[in-house]
């Protein structure tokens, strides 16, 4: 991990070593100069490699939200499920009481209780009968009010299964086109890579650590380091240990541990650990977790990558991240500035 975090930190390169700049040839592995059009075209592939992987990284977002909506919309149709079969119960019930009721009025030949009692052969008992009558009157009219709200409720939850079903089937087209996009990108992203000879692949990996390396340099030269100071919270101290005991597994799209994470897979199981409930994706970490200036950052709180918020990775201190960065990669530390930040959330909001 020591060894790991020098390199995230943009360390210089060794005395007597030289990087080439974007664009310029690369010596070949045989020693020999390389072409301007051979280093452009590696340069292209890289390019194109990386806008693949973070179109598929997007794409895993979209999936990973429509994933838990479906969730919490199957949880919801299982409990209008469980009302309406309350309410059926109940029904059965009140349509029961009612039959009855029914059935003796019939048999009373269906006189008003206040007229039988006018014209009753006891008017002494009127008053005691009146009052009786009364009370029945109530209780039937309690019925019948009981019977319709109950066949409302009914109804009202005939109508939330519909667009929960609905909702449901939204969640459903979303998630597997967003499946459908992922494994496209990936494929493509692939194939470009395996077109590539062992040396070249090589050649493409130092690419990207150097370009990396670039930007990550270019945002300490800021002074940022100088500004960003203060100690994790003790929730944000117990994230940080275990999104740092998940280096080296591997990444996996759509995953949540504990073998293999996505990116805002390893930053939500990570704050769960540390007893803090936080959204699934890292474009819901940006929308709904507080912000916080980037100058003000301290570790354990979320680094916010691209604009899109496609990328989520968790600052641990001197500049340096844990991530999960991609398809083929694993978990690992790597510079804060090695890519371009949208923003600082923290889930512990303190």
């Amino acid at each position: 991990m020591a060894a790991a975090l020098v390199c995230a930190l943009g360390a210089p390169a060794a005395p007597g070593t030289a990087y080439a700049a974007p664009g310029e040839p690369e010596p070949k592995a045989d020693g020999s100069g390389g072409t301007a059009s051979g280093a452009g075209r590696l340069e292209k592939v890289r390019s194109d490699v990386d806008r693949l992987y973070r179109q598929a990284e997007s794409a895993t977002d979209a999936y990973n939200l429509a994933r838990e909506k479906q969730t919490r919309q199957e949880k919801s149709i299982v409990r209008i499920a469980r009302a309406v079969v309350k309410a059926q119960e109940e029904m059965t019930g009140l349509r029961e009481r009612a039959g009855a009721l029914a059935r003796a009025q019939y048999r009373r030949g269906g006189m008003p209780p206040e007229a039988r009692l006018l014209l009753g052969d006891n008017p002494s008992g009127f008053l005691d009968g009146f009052t009786l009558a009364r009370k029945g009157e109530k209780a039937a009219r309690g019925l019948m009010n009981r019977l319709e709200r109950t066949q409302t409720a009914l109804d009202r939850y005939a109508d939330s299964a519909s667009q929960e079903w609905e909702r449901l089937d939204r969640s459903r087209a979303r998630k597997a086109a967003a499946r459908a996009e992922i494994t496209e990108k990936l494929a493509r992203a692939r194939r470009l890579e395996s077109r590539l000879e062992g040396k070249e692949r090589d050649r493409l990996r130092r690419l990207q650590e150097e370009r990396d390396r670039a930007s990550q340099n270019k945002w300490l030269k800021t002074g940022i380091l100088r500004d960003v100071g203060g100690r994790s919270s003790s929730v944000g101290r117990r994230a940080i240990d275990f999104a740092t005991a998940q280096i080296g597994k591997a990444y996996v799209w759509g995953a949540v541990g504990p073998d293999g994470y996505d990116c805002s897979g390893l930053t939500q199981r990570a704050w769960a650990s540390a007893g803090r409930s936080i959204p699934r994706t890292s474009q819901e970490q940006w929308r709904l977790l507080p912000k916080v200036d980037t100058a003000r950052m301290r570790p354990g709180d979320l680094v916010i990558y691209f604009k899109d918020a496609s990328h989520v990775g968790m600052y641990v201190g001197d500049g340096a991240i844990v991530h999960a960065p991609r398809p083929g990669r694993q978990i690992t530390l790597a510079g804060a500035g090695s890519m371009p930040i949208l923003g600082v959330v923290r889930p512990d909001g303190s």
